[in-house]
């Protein structure tokens, strides 16, 4: 008899995500707003036909299992691959697999890691319905998924947990895990919890089981307090990407916007030690030139997006200087967010108001019926009439005179402030 066999499997059980991954929408936890009844995405169900999908938002939401749900509802193969392993072959030998049984759902997990080759493979397969795709991305498929199959793609965003919906994880956890099932477990504080995993739910499974590790004696009690205690000790053994991914990225662009290329550069050394993908940080950097630097210093911009296709053509270690000359440019740059202001001020507006109609004499005329009512009528073609800008009114009149740019005098922004002034005094 094997004295030891009962803590050899206790230490190779897979993890209490793992475990307790659901099976049935009916047990699936969070992304109410996908799957109220008439969603689009029970419409599917109900009538047997899934289109190729993709699941956009942070790790831990359950993207891969609501794609492992939709096909085991509706009956299909299911395979399933991840970009970060596989390559074209890989997915030749599915779409072979494919062709002999119809119906195949393929899963591919970081999709936004495939290369435009790899992505390319999949076009004709999905548009002649040999595969149903759903791809997983925690990056904006906008930018990383190949236009000619995202136009053949559904995209649906995933949101992180709530704190209602992380204890109702907890709680279904501890009511299905048959080692959980051994101990006396009560949540009494999440607060912890949610504020460590920020909504994910793989990190919020996998804490409650160090925590309940780490805890001797029954009954083991959640409390922020407590959690805090087991979590600075213990929850980098976990899944160490996830927080850092949010937490650091964070830091790194208020270091940027707060002018200190020093700090900048220490957060980016971080992210890129950590593994982090450098299309990532170019592209928050690319954000970062636009919100916060903006017209003070339009320059930033235009290095960030070069910055950005650097990166991209020659990847690490090489890119790690273009990325490190980008980020103390930025931080010593003039800061201005009047653009970003701007644009939140209007899109507020825009959405509180009806659709003001557009000024007749701005308004295209091209029949006669069109000029007949006035279409294009007393417009002043700006370069007849030099010295006259802004003397004809280009909003709709319910909101004529609102502001929403406010220049900065700061770097190259105080001209343009200057010149903006100039603008609206000849409207008053």
């Amino acid at each position: 008899m094997d004295l030891f066999a009962g803590e050899a499997m206790s230490k190779h059980l897979p993890p209490l995500a793992e475990r307790v991954r659901p099976f049935s929408l009916d047990k699936y936890i969070g992304q109410k707003h996908l799957l109220y009844p008439e969603s689009p995405l029970n419409i599917m169900i109900r009538s047997g036909r899934l289109s190729s999908l993709i699941f956009w938002g942070p790790p831990g939401v359950g993207k891969t299992t609501l794609a492992q749900i939709l096909a085991q509802k509706l009956n299909r193969p299911f395979r399933q691959l991840s970009a970060v392993a596989s390559g074209v072959k890989d997915v030749r030998e599915v779409l072979d697999f494919a062709r002999k049984r119809p119906g195949v759902v393929l899963f591919i997990d970081e999709i936004h890691r495939f290369n435009k080759s790899q992505q390319d493979s999949l076009l004709g397969a999905v548009e002649k319905g040999i595969v149903t795709l759903v791809g997983a991305t925690t990056e904006n498929p906008s930018f990383e998924v190949n236009s000619a199959l995202l136009s053949r793609c559904q995209v649906y965003k995933l949101e992180s947990l709530s704190k209602e919906e992380i204890r109702e994880l907890l709680e279904y956890a501890i009511a299905e895990d048959t080692e959980l099932q051994k101990r006396q477990i009560e949540l009494k504080e999440l607060d912890a919890v949610c504020k460590i995993t920020g909504g994910d739910a793989r990190k919020s499974l996998n804490l409650l089981e160090i925590f309940v590790n780490a805890t001797e004696g029954d009954p083991v009690v959640l409390t922020d307090e407590a959690v805090m205690a087991v979590a600075q000790e213990r929850i980098a053994l976990y899944d160490k990407g996830g927080e850092q991914h949010y937490d650091v990225i964070s830091a790194f662009i208020k270091s940027i916007r707060g002018g200190d290329a020093d700090a900048g550069i220490y957060w980016l050394a971080r992210m890129l030690e950590g593994g982090e993908d450098v299309k990532f940080i170019a592209r928050r950097l690319v954000i970062s030139a636009a919100e916060d630097i903006g017209n003070a210093n339009p320059n930033a911009l235009l290095i960030a997006n070069a910055t950005f296709e650097a990166v991209r053509n020659i990847g690490l270690p090489e890119g790690r200087i273009v990325l490190a000359q980008c980020v103390t440019y930025l931080a010593t740059s003039p800061k201005s967010n009047a653009s970003y202001m701007a644009i939140n001020q209007a899109t507020a507006l825009v959405k509180d108001s009806p659709d003001y109609p557009v000024p007749l004499h701005l308004r295209n005329a091209p029949t006669k019926l069109m000029k007949d009512m006035g279409y294009g009528k007393d417009y002043k073609y700006t370069h007849d009439f030099e010295g006259q800008e802004g003397r004809q009114e280009y909003l709709p009149k319910e909101i004529s005179g609102t502001t929403f740019y406010h220049p900065k005098p700061v770097g190259s922004e105080a001209k343009i402030k200057q010149w903006v002034d100039e603008i609206r005094g000849k409207k008053g």
